[in-house]
């Protein structure tokens, strides 16, 4: 363990299993007092639990949030301006892959919904606590699956006729690359620093309601060359403390070090567009 994050307050969004977990934890054993962010509270209480127990000592809270529904991303980052005076690493973790086209409450298909408009509306209301730590890191999960991404139906991202498995998940992953380099721009010159990062193809329960042959490939293939969680989450924990990254912002992270992104990711014009239409969607 080369280096400690003593005391710094760690906000982990999905921290009850997969990814979030396996990074809570290992952040937890470096001295991080981790803010767990849990849809549902006993899942929320036992990955505490497990926390605690691979980390004794660690302080661990857990914060209660759907993040598919934006009054509740928001009730969340009114908590933590009530509770806490600071924040010194914000983790946009959490995600979905659906199989089947669902809106939210908000009328927003959920894999955007969940992977990119809860991200964009809680960085930015977090942003008054980030800028109050003397350096924070915002760390957004994306994937290397925005490599294959060709285009975005810009007309009605939510419609059903847009909608189809794996493909909406991959154009919220390039969202979250887009969404990074503008928010890096915007926090240029602060103590706040902002990066994407790929873990991999890892091993996580988000292929669970996979049908038909993604299921048989999920089930029988994909095991055989998923890397664990706690593989996956290295680049995170790297990204999230590692001293020599102090002042390092708007850069894509693979293997623990920085990578060019594919696709449309380079497109700026494209990542304004999609921070204009965030905003909109989100007032």
């Amino acid at each position: 363990m080369p280096w400690t994050i003593d005391g710094k307050l760690v906000l982990i969004t999905g921290a009850t299993s997969g990814l979030g977990l396996a990074t809570a934890t290992e952040l937890a054993r470096r001295g991080a007092h981790i803010l767990a962010v849990a849809r549902d509270g006993e899942r929320g209480t036992a990955a505490a639990a497990a926390i605690s127990a691979a980390a004794p000592g660690a302080e661990v809270d857990v914060l209660p949030c759907d993040l598919s529904r934006m009054r509740e991303v928001r009730r969340l980052a009114a908590t933590m301006a009530e509770r806490y005076d600071r924040l010194d690493v914000l983790l946009n973790n959490a995600a979905v892959a659906m199989f089947r086209w669902e809106l939210t409450e908000d009328g927003l298909e959920t894999d955007f919904a969940v992977n990119h408009l809860a991200p964009f509306i809680l960085t930015n209301q977090l942003l008054p606590l980030l800028r109050a730590a003397p350096e924070a890191r915002v760390i957004t999960v994306s994937s290397d699956n925005h490599k294959g991404v060709k285009q975005i139906p810009w007309d009605d991202l939510q419609a059903a006729e847009q909608f189809s498995p794996l493909p909406s998940y991959n154009r919220t992953k390039l969202m979250n690359i887009w969404f990074t380099q503008i928010l890096a721009e915007r926090v240029a010159g602060s103590s706040v620093t902002a990066n994407a990062v790929s873990p991999g193809f890892v091993r996580t329960g988000l292929s669970r309601d996979a049908t038909g042959p993604l299921e048989f490939f999920f089930r029988r293939v994909a095991p055989l060359i998923q890397s664990t969680p706690q593989k996956g989450a290295r680049t995170a924990i790297t990204v999230a403390g590692a001293p020599e990254l102090s002042g390092v912002s708007g850069q894509y992270f693979a293997n623990s070090a920085p990578a060019r992104p594919g696709g449309l990711a380079a497109n700026r014009e494209l990542a304004v567009r999609l921070w204009t239409l965030s905003e909109e969607l989100s007032a």
